[in-house]
């Protein structure tokens, strides 16, 4: 029995390209229901990565019909609104934008009845020989796993049996906010962020914001304090911690911070953690890891792509191997670990870029790049 742990985007790419190839698994998630929380904002889906797995997965075509036309523009700003670079989406680019509530429910609707068992928290993980693991549930059921696939993300039960490595706190976390109706409504914020992608970066801190469909702004608010100074922060208490966050952008333009101070939500804190660059573990009978449970980074744009990639790879090795679930694990890590190394290098190369002391200079300069065709 093959039984993936995770029902976020790698999962369900695993259990997608597995059933393409006539391989029964199930899928355990915590979540009472596909609604019980909010996915997340826009993807941009990548050819190298993400669109191959959906390729595998026999849902390219599907895909195309759901992303967000348009939605691949990009603007840099200065603090005071001056606009350092506007890149239109001309149709040429090769990264569309989807929500990943709408990736996710097209992999769902993917999957034979019954694939995803709803409402099963993992509280317990062990051992019990011979590549097999018991895995014990809140509700105090278990189930015994002949391949056991940890794709629970960044704070990962799975994960210990193959290794001891934890997510540490990467220095910067981000203020998640969002405004509606926004060109109605909130109209010089909307023109500010365009038809795509806003940032606007000074060294330790930054604006970001997408706008989504039917006139939602998507704002992530960053700033690189340690865990401790946002933990003086009341989140429960909109007001104060909106008044807070928006302090520490005083003298900024008024159509930029009004993206923070103007939320109709509350806003939530998102600290950003990673895994060592170069995590991996030795080959153990039965298990293994695939996304943010493998390979946690920050974030540039490639996790839930990687994470896509790692599931319908890991797929197509058991496929070539139906009978020898071990050499299938060992040809996924094999390829895995320094695919997911050279890619956690690069995730922090682009974060810096984004945060550090160049910005906003080291930013332009990477957009202005010439791009793969």
């Amino acid at each position: 029995m093959i039984t993936i742990i995770g029902a976020g985007l790698g999962g369900l790419t695993l259990a997608r390209v597995l059933h393409v190839h006539g391989i029964a698994a199930t899928v355990y998630e915590a979540d009472a229901s596909p609604a019980a929380r909010t996915q997340g904002g826009q993807l941009d889906i990548h050819e190298h990565n993400g669109q191959r797995a959906l390729t595998d997965a026999g849902l390219y075509e599907r895909f195309r019909t759901l992303i967000h036309a348009g939605a691949e523009a990009t603007r840099v700003l200065a603090h005071d609104g001056t606009v350092l670079l506007d890149q239109p989406d001309d149709g040429t680019g090769h990264r569309p934008e989807i929500l990943r509530g709408d990736l996710r429910q097209m992999l769902l609707d993917s999957l034979p009845e019954g694939t995803v068992r709803w409402g099963h928290k993992v509280t317990a993980v062990r051992p019990l020989g011979d590549g097999q693991h018991e895995v014990t549930f809140a509700d105090g059921s278990t189930v015994v796993a002949g391949l056991l696939v940890g794709a629970d993300g960044a704070w990962s039960r799975v994960r210990p049996l193959l290794s001891e490595a934890k997510p540490e706190y990467y220095g910067t976390s981000f203020v998640e906010t969002y405004l509606y109706d926004a060109d109605e409504r909130h109209p010089a914020a909307a023109k500010a962020v365009g038809e795509g992608a806003l940032l606007a970066p000074e060294p330790g801190r930054g604006i970001q914001a997408h706008r989504e469909a039917n006139g939602v702004l998507h704002t992530y608010v960053s700033l690189a304090r340690p865990q401790e100074w946002f933990a003086t922060i009341d989140f429960t208490d909109t007001a104060a911690a909106t008044a807070r966050i928006a302090a520490e952008f005083a003298g900024w333009a008024p159509e930029l911070t009004a993206l923070i101070t103007d939320g109709e939500t509350a806003p939530v804190l998102r600290p950003i953690f990673a895994l060592p660059a170069g995590h991996r573990w030795p080959r153990t009978p039965g298990v293994t890891l695939l996304g943010d449970a493998a390979h946690l980074s920050p974030p540039n744009g490639e996790g839930a792509n990687l994470a896509m990639f790692d599931g319908a790879e890991l797929a197509k090795a058991i496929a070539a191997h139906p009978d020898d679930l071990e050499a299938a694990l060992t040809d996924y890590e094999t390829a895995l670990f320094p695919r997911a190394e050279a890619e956690a290098i690069e995730a922090a190369r682009d974060f810096d870029l984004v945060t550090g002391a160049g910005t906003p200079s080291s930013l332009v300069d990477l957009f202005s790049a010439p791009q793969p065709s």
